[in-house]
């Protein structure tokens, strides 16, 4: 993961971590096809309902496991992802960023998350995959399934706006611990979707996938043309 931070540090550091967020990008990318040949060719079935199976009471599929409170805190947590959330959060960040002086960064701030929905909107028009059916829902949601927009959208904005905090830290822990907690989120709120039953085990996979891969290139490019303005 240190690798990934140094990504958007200057001197002769850079090449180490252009290349990790290539091969970062790389097996993502890699990762997405061979997922979405598996699920179109019907052969993720069994793992995605086991999963979301193992998130139910067996005797009854309408009550998560865990005590009560737990379903509500789970909304909370998804809620990270949710295009409210995501905007507020990206309106407040490049704000700051702007008056801070980093116009670049707020720039490319925008056009990963702009991007990234953009993305998002046409592949799932483009796969059709409907949500699960085989637990009841936890809260309402209507859209296509595939890929997951939460799992996929808190990948791009957490994992790019983690990098920007990890550029302004001149210690390498405080870089790590920056970008792991832009993981942690961004994989907790793919893993609440699965929790309330409104995505299939295989959408958040493909969102993690997309989402890491999109705002891998994202950073590579801004990183390439900041060494070209130099």
């Amino acid at each position: 993961m240190s690798r990934l931070v140094r990504l958007l540090l200057p001197g002769d550091r850079v090449e180490l971590g252009v290349l990790a967020a290539l091969f970062v990008g790389a097996v993502s990318v890699l990762g997405f096809a061979l997922l979405t040949s598996e699920m179109i060719d019907g052969e993720t079935v069994g793992f995605d309902r086991a999963v979301l199976l193992a998130f139910r009471d067996p005797a009854n599929l309408a009550n998560p496991i865990g005590p009560p409170w737990l379903a509500d805190a789970v909304r909370d947590v998804t809620s990270l992802g949710s295009t409210i959330m995501l905007t507020l959060i990206v309106i407040a960040s490049a704000g700051y960023l702007l008056l801070d002086g980093k116009r670049a960064s707020a720039v490319l701030l925008l056009a990963s998350v702009i991007g990234g929905a953009v993305l998002s909107q046409v592949m799932k028009v483009l796969f059709g995959r409907a949500r699960p059916d085989i637990v009841p829902h936890l809260m309402g949601e209507s859209s296509l399934s595939f890929p997951s927009g939460h799992a996929m959208m808190s990948a791009v904005l957490y994992l790019t706006l983690g990098a920007l905090l990890a550029r302004a830290q001149d210690g390498r822990r405080q870089q790590i611990y920056l970008f792991g907690v832009a993981v942690f989120v961004a994989v907790a709120v793919g893993l609440s979707r699965l929790y309330l039953g409104v995505h299939w085990p295989t959408d958040v996979l493909a969102g993690w996938s997309v989402g890491a891969a999109w705002a891998m290139g994202c950073l590579l490019a801004a990183s390439w043309l900041e060494r070209g303005r130099r």
